[in-house]
């Protein structure tokens, strides 16, 4: 009888089935750019409200994060929109911008952790945008960089917890794939949103 092959671990799949789109993504955002201006920063920031509004909006209505992942410590919308008043626009103005309307699919307890995933190593990726953003722009987290740096000295914390979160899934291959499958769309999907507001390089 062969040995039973034992299925790579839920981050691990994650890693390696995202980090194709994840370069590609980072290599097209402004944040690194010399033509970044407080204009293209606001725009962004405005671009990243259109995403995680209806995204976050979705993952609360469907209550499909599995229990033991508190959601509500992790949503990020009431920080951008407080960015987006320290930029200058005001509540009417928010309220008008345009939203996403192509979302991952997210019909499953494995596609909302797939979602989440995105979400919060976008999280951990905004410490180092936040000093980019410190010295070129001059903005810290009272005059609109606060998102970049949503969970503040909780960030490595935060991170930490949901690997290990995931790390506890005993995932079978199914539903691994459909972890996997749901982090790739989204990262797909924010980048085909972030293109169609003009805020890629």
């Amino acid at each position: 009888m062969p040995p039973v092959t034992p299925n790579p671990s839920l981050i691990l799949a994650l890693r390696t089935e995202t980090a194709e789109l994840h370069v590609a993504l980072e290599k097209r955002l402004p944040f690194f750019s010399r033509q970044l201006n407080l204009d293209l920063y606001r725009r962004l920031m405005a671009a990243y409200y259109g995403f995680y509004q209806p995204l976050e909006q979705r993952l609360q209505m469907l209550a499909l994060i599995p229990s033991g992942l508190d959601q509500s410590q992790r949503i990020k919308l009431p920080v951008l929109r407080a960015d987006l008043i320290a930029l200058g626009m005001d509540a009417a103005a928010i309220e008008a911008l345009p939203v996403c309307r192509e979302l991952p699919q997210i019909d499953s307890r494995a596609a909302a952790l797939g979602v989440s995933y995105v979400l919060e190593g976008a999280t951990l990726g905004g410490q180092v945008l936040r000093r980019r953003m410190a010295e070129q722009l001059g903005l810290d987290a009272s005059s609109g960089a606060a998102f970049l740096n949503v969970y503040g000295e909780l960030t490595g914390r935060r991170w930490k917890d949901f690997l290990q979160y995931l790390d506890d899934r005993n995932l079978g291959e199914a539903q691994t794939l459909e972890v996997t499958h749901a982090a790739k769309a989204t990262f797909t999907y924010f980048e085909r949103w972030l293109d169609s507001q003009k805020v890629l390089s």
